[in-house]
């Protein structure tokens, strides 16, 4: 038998050379893709001129799966907002760029970047590796890639996952069972403000934080002019009986918020302290429900994480 260590060594390169994909297998639109999904991306970084390896995890394993990687120049990680927020966390442990396949259920950062909502655009925009820096948030040592709020908003998600769950209903669907199911538990929170301006005292049932200035102007709800700003916006919806609430609810998980009647702008900070009454509470960070200990510790870090995206105009 000859062996061939010369062949083992190029096979070994080749490997070595191909890029990671980290696909949470259960997001939004990596879950209706069913068992077709992995042919559907190699084919479409074949399609690049791109070698990858391609992993299918779990969600839970996003982050220790992207710090493993953190040393490689480039990382692709596939799902939502919640993943790519989790994928960052552990990006930042090393030197990698972001590369992003948009597979959740809304894929905000990926339209704001500008990346392209299908599996072949966004492995050939990898593939040509634009890169540019954008900020992240933070709030007690957890990232945040668009926005984190407390109060009303984590409660609707956790019991529209619940249901979600339960029922196997779409989220849309969920949603409207989970929006009355909050709303009938509805509290408003207390909250105090420490900012570089003073302190604040609120009166809401729901306290937004958004990475960057986000805009509230008619038909733009939920976007941003830009998200290298250095700055977060901080955001109060205003304290209401439960009925009018109900539309409120509905028109946030629908993206169709009222920029006049839901919302009243409390400044851009560079950092913010909030205290309240309770020891802990939840809060959704890019949908994601998590309970943290209060007071709650917010700055934003200017260009941290370098992402596959077209220039920003």
């Amino acid at each position: 038998m000859v062996f061939d260590a010369t062949g083992l060594d190029r096979r070994a390169a080749r490997v070595s050379a191909a890029v990671p994909v980290l696909i949470n297998a259960a997001g939004g639109t990596a879950a209706a893709k069913g068992d077709g999904l992995g042919a559907e991306v190699r084919a479409a970084f074949d399609q690049a001129g791109l070698e990858i390896h391609l992993h299918l995890i779990d969600s839970s394993d996003i982050r220790a799966a992207a710090e493993r990687h953190a040393h490689l120049p480039l990382v692709v990680v596939g799902g939502g907002d919640g993943t790519l927020g989790s994928a960052a966390a552990g990006l930042m442990k090393g030197k990698a760029a972001l590369g992003i396949l948009p597979l959740g259920t809304r894929n905000h950062l990926a339209r704001e970047l500008n990346v392209p909502l299908d599996l072949p655009g966004a492995a050939t925009l990898i593939a040509a590796r634009p890169t540019r820096r954008i900020d992240i948030g933070q709030v007690n040592g957890h990232l945040f890639l668009n926005n984190a709020s407390i109060g009303l908003y984590p409660e609707m998600v956790r019991l529209r996952d619940e249901r979600q769950m339960q029922h196997g209903l779409p989220k849309w669907l969920a949603a409207i069972p989970a929006s009355w199911a909050a709303l009938k538990r509805l509290r408003h929170h207390r909250l105090r403000l420490h900012g570089p301006d003073g302190e604040q005292e609120v009166i809401t049932p729901m306290l937004f934080v958004g990475n960057n200035h986000y805009a509230l102007a008619a038909g733009q709800i939920g976007t941003r002019d830009a998200l290298d700003d250095g700055l977060l916006s901080v955001f109060a919806v205003a304290a209401r009986r439960r009925r009018a609430l109900l539309g409120f609810a509905l028109r946030t998980l629908t993206g169709r918020a009222d920029p006049q009647e839901d919302f009243a702008a409390l400044g851009d900070v560079h950092a913010l302290a909030v205290s309240g009454r309770s020891r802990q509470i939840d809060i959704a960070l890019d949908g994601e429900v998590r309970a943290l200990r209060m007071p709650l510790e917010f700055s934003i870090q200017p260009g941290a994480l370098t992402v596959v995206a077209p220039n920003a105009d």
